[in-house]
Parts: structure tokens; sequence; C-alpha cells
């Protein structure tokens, strides 16, 4: 077993991809003399030179529109877009090019490209660098969307997103680049879809992704003091979503809670709830819920930050909720 943090995962992953075949580069703002706005790339220019460590202009629709291009013409570009947010200046490159590019051409011309991006709140960094908008790109055909949420996934993501012939985004929680976490011996890869059940239960699913992950795990540790028995299920990835795993564990439990920072209104809870009403409606003894950021920007204020949020107070008090009307109901 090997305990490293969320960010060293990161760095591991780029530098190995970078170490093991020449094709791979890395572009951004900041990504070289500054090492990135999150020290993912530090040092790596030293070692791997300004071709392959490529510092870019303040314009993300240039630079992804680059990497579209260098894709194509068979490298694989890995891009570092600062937050979330930044990415709406890429989202014609991303999503009208990168994601149309392969049905366009019936199939002739792959995207293999790479975009690795932080995302969420939980640092005071206001409404122009907090937002959640994985959702958003998980409407997207053409694109995959993963959301490593542990340090194991952090560090082999990576190398599964570069084998990929089509276009990833990987959205990387901001709140997680501080967690230590150990990685099993022998682990050297993941996979870009399929959730993980992080711990069975049979009382209640908490459904759950990214940043959300340790307030779901915080909750359900809680709440086996007070006999509810969580399942936990990391999704890891929003498109393709893995709904035979999240279906099997409602029809085990027959309780839903969904845990989603985006917002609550068309998001992914939303999509993930629909499809539990069609296909597992007569497993459940409840109406399924979903926790989401309130429908506001998010504040820059401490306090009016951690209320908008999702969190494990938010996630206790639904579970408890669901499991008293369930007992009640027993007892009649």
């Amino acid at each position: 077993m090997t305990e490293m943090s969320y960010r060293d995962a990161l760095k591991s992953a780029l530098h190995s991809a970078l170490a093991s075949d020449p094709r791979v580069f890395l572009l951004g703002e900041d990504v070289g003399r500054y090492g990135g706005s999150y020290g993912i790339s530090k040092d790596m220019l030293a070692e791997f030179g300004p071709e392959r460590i490529r510092d870019t202009p303040l314009s993300e629709s240039a630079f992804v529109g680059a990497a579209i291009g260098a894709a194509m013409a068979g490298t694989l570009p890995i891009v570092e877009i600062m937050t979330v947010n930044f990415s709406l200046l890429a989202a014609d490159q991303l999503i009208n090019n990168a994601a149309t590019l392969l049905h366009m051409s019936g199939g002739q011309i792959n995207v293999p490209l790479v975009v690795r991006m932080t995302t969420g709140a939980g640092r005071q960094l206001a409404a122009q660098h907090s937002h959640s908008w994985e959702g958003w790109y998980a409407h997207i055909p053409g694109l995959k969307i993963v959301t490593p949420a542990t340090v194991e996934d952090a560090r082999f993501i990576l190398a599964a997103a570069l084998a990929d012939p089509n276009p990833v985004i990987i959205f990387e929680h901001a709140s997680l680049f501080g967690m230590k976490e150990s990685i099993s011996a022998g682990a050297t890869n993941v996979s870009l879809c399929g959730a993980k059940i992080m711990r069975d239960g049979g009382d209640l699913s908490l459904i759950t992704y990214g940043g959300s992950l340790p307030k779901a795990m915080a909750a359900a540790s809680i709440l086996t003091s007070e006999g509810i028995d969580c399942e936990v299920i990391d999704l890891r990835a929003l498109r393709p979503l893995d709904m035979e795993t999240v279906i099997k564990s409602v029809s085990k439990t027959s309780r839903a809670i969904i845990i989603d920072e985006g917002w609550r209104s068309v998001g992914i809870g939303a999509e993930i709830s629909a499809r539990i009403a069609e296909e597992a409606f007569y497993y459940l003894d409840a109406p399924v819920i979903r926790i989401a950021t309130a429908e506001v920007p998010i504040p820059y204020s401490r306090h009016l930050e951690a209320l908008a949020l999702p969190q494990t107070s938010a996630i206790l008090t639904a579970a408890r909720r669901l499991t008293l009307n369930h007992d009640q109901d027993s007892n009649t």
C-alpha cells in the first residue's frame, strides 16, 4: 500500500504519461514555468522541455482548438484549463468540434484529446471560480466525462483517458487536492466507466461523485451508529453513466439519495432520479431525494458558501427522514 495525496497522484500520473510516450504533451495557461495553478506540472518544464510543456496565451478557445488539431494529427495532447468556469470560453471547440468530428467524418477522424480542469467550490473563490458544470458536459454525446474522487482514481484515470481514441474530460475537484489515501498494492489502471461501491449497505443508497464522496462517506459512518446501513456509490463517470450498478443498489435498499454539487434544476441528479424512476420504480419504498447546491451563484463569504453547498448534515437529515418514514410504515 502506498499513501499519497490527491495532488501528488495527479502529478505522478502526468509525469508517467509524459515519460512513457513521446506523443504526449501538456498545454495550458501557466503550466510551464509556474508549474500549473495547482502545482500539478511543477518542475516538468525543466525535465521535458518547452515542446512538451507548453505555456499558452490566455485564450482557452485558441489552445483547446490547437490541441484538437494536434490530436487529429497523431499526438496525444493533455489540456489543462484552470477552472471549469473558464472552460466556457472553449465550449465551441469542445462541443462543436471535439465531440462531433468522429460522427461528422463518418468514423474516419478520431480526436484523442484529454482535458483536465478543476471543478467545485469550498475555497472562497466566489462565483467565477467555483461552480460544478460537469453535468453540463455530460449532456454532450461524443464526450466522456470522468470525476475521480479517490487518490487511486486520480493516479490512474489519466492513462485510461489517453488510451481512449475519443475526447475525455477529467474533472478534478479542488477540495480533494490535499486529501491523502492509500493506493492498493498492484493497482495499475482504472476504467473510464463503471461506478464503484465504496461501502456496502442494505437500508439506503447514497449516490454521488467527486467532491461530495467524502461527505457521503462521513454521513454513512454516522448513520451506521444510528442503525441505518447505507450503501455508498461513487459514480466515477457521468458519461457514460453506470446505471446498472445504481439500479442494482436501489433494488436492494429501496431508497436513494443523490448528492450532486451542481445545481438541482436540470442537473445530473435529475437525470439519475429519472432513470431510477424508469427502471426501478416498483422497488422504491420512498421518493428519491436530491441534495444539490442552492440555486445561486457560489458566494464568496465562507458561511454563505457552506450554506449553499451540499453538506454532510443535509445528507443526515434526508437519510433520517427516509428511514423514519419506513419504520413508521412498518409499524402500522
